[in-house]
C-alpha cells in the first residue's frame, strides 16, 4: 500500500474514543480527516492531499505527527515511513518481548541446551539443560560480561579461538549500539566493560567487526567433564533477538556425558 492508501485505512480503523474525541452520531466510521489534521497540527487541506496522493515527501515532523494521532504500532510506523521515502526510525530501547511461539520452542526442545538472548546478549530465559550445562539463568547474566570477565563456565578455546570469540560479540554490541543509540542498557555495558576490561576497551576502540560462526565447543563440566557440543546462533525475525542452542551428536561419548548433565536436574551452579 502507498502512503495515501495507509493513511486512509488507518484513519478509517481508530475510533473517536481512543483518540479522545467525543462520540456522537457519525455516518461513517473511523476519524475525520478534520480530527486528524487538529490533532497532528495540520491544515485539513494538506492532510486531504496527503490522502489523496497529491502531496509528495511529507516531512519527517508530519509522518511522526501522523504516526501518533493514528496510534501505529512500531512495525506500523516504520511502514508509514517508509511509503513516505523516509527512513524508518530506530526504536528506543533494545527489543525484550519474547513471542509465545518462541517461549514454546525453548520449552519443547529438551535434547538441546538452549538460551534466549537479547542482541546484546543478555540472557533472557533458558531451559533446563542449559541450566544443568552453564549454571543458573539469572536476570543478570550476560554473554558478553562473562566473556570478558572470566565469571561463569566457558568453552575451552585456544587464544586465538578466545580472541575471535570476543571480537564476535564486540560486533554485535556495536551494531546494537548503532541500532539503539540511546538504550541505557547497552550504554551502561559498554562503560561498564570499559572501565572493567582492557581487552574489551581495546577491541572496542579498533572498531574491528567480526561475525561469530557456528562451530564445535568443549566444555570442562565440573560433574561429567569434557564434552563437546555444537554450537548454533539462531535469530528470530522481527524481534532481534538471539537464540543459542548447544546440541551433541547422536550415538557419541559426548551425547552420553550431555544427557548425564541433562539429568541433573537439581543441579543450578557451576563454578
Amino acid at each position: 500500500m502507498n502512503f495515501a492508501s495507509l493513511l486512509r485505512a488507518w484513519r478509517d480503523r481508530l475510533q473517536p474514543g481512543d483518540a479522545g474525541i467525543p462520540v456522537g452520531q457519525r455516518r461513517t466510521r473511523g476519524l475525520r480527516r478534520e480530527e486528524v489534521a487538529m490533532l497532528a497540527g495540520l491544515s485539513v487541506d494538506y492532510l486531504v492531499q496527503l490522502e489523496q496522493g497529491r502531496a509528495d515527501h511529507p516531512s519527517e515532523q508530519v509522518v511522526a505527527a501522523l504516526a501518533r494521532v493514528l496510534q501505529l504500532s512500531e512495525l506500523e510506523r516504520g511502514q508509514l515511513y517508509v511509503a513516505a521515502g523516509l527512513p524508518a526510525p530506530l526504536p528506543a530501547t533494545v527489543p525484550t518481548h519474547i513471542p509465545d511461539s518462541v517461549s514454546r520452542m525453548v520449552a519443547r526442545m529438551s535434547d538441546a541446551a538452549v538460551g534466549v538472548y537479547t542482541s546484546y546478549w543478555r540472557l533472557l530465559t533458558a531451559n533446563p539443560a542449559w541450566e544443568a550445562l552453564l549454571g543458573e539463568a539469572g536476570p543478570d547474566r550476560n554473554l558478553i560480561r562473562e566473556e570478558f570477565a572470566g565469571s561463569r563456565l566457558c568453552a575451552v578455546r585456544t587464544p586465538a579461538e578466545r580472541e575471535y570469540l570476543q571480537r564476535a560479540l564486540v560486533s554485535d554490541l556495536r551494531a546494537t549500539r548503532i541500532r539503539y543509540p540511546e538504550d541505557p542498557a547497552v550504554l551502561a555495558l559498554i562503560a561498564e566493560l570499559e572501565n572493567a576490561s582492557e581487552p574489551f576497551a581495546r577491541m572496542w576502540a579498533d572498531g574491528v567487526l567480526v561475525e561469530d560462526r557456528s562451530k564445535l565447543k568443549t566444555f570442562e563440566h565440573p560433574v561429567v567433564g569434557s564434552v563437546t557440543l555444537d554450537c548454533d546462533i539462531f535469530t528470530v525475525v522481527g524481534t532481534d533477538l538471539r537464540i543459542l542452542a548447544y546440541t551433541a551428536a547422536p550415538g557419541t561419548e559426548d551425547a552420553a556425558r550431555f544427557e548425564r548433565i541433562r539429568q541433573l536436574s537439581l543441579f543450578t551452579s557451576v563454578g
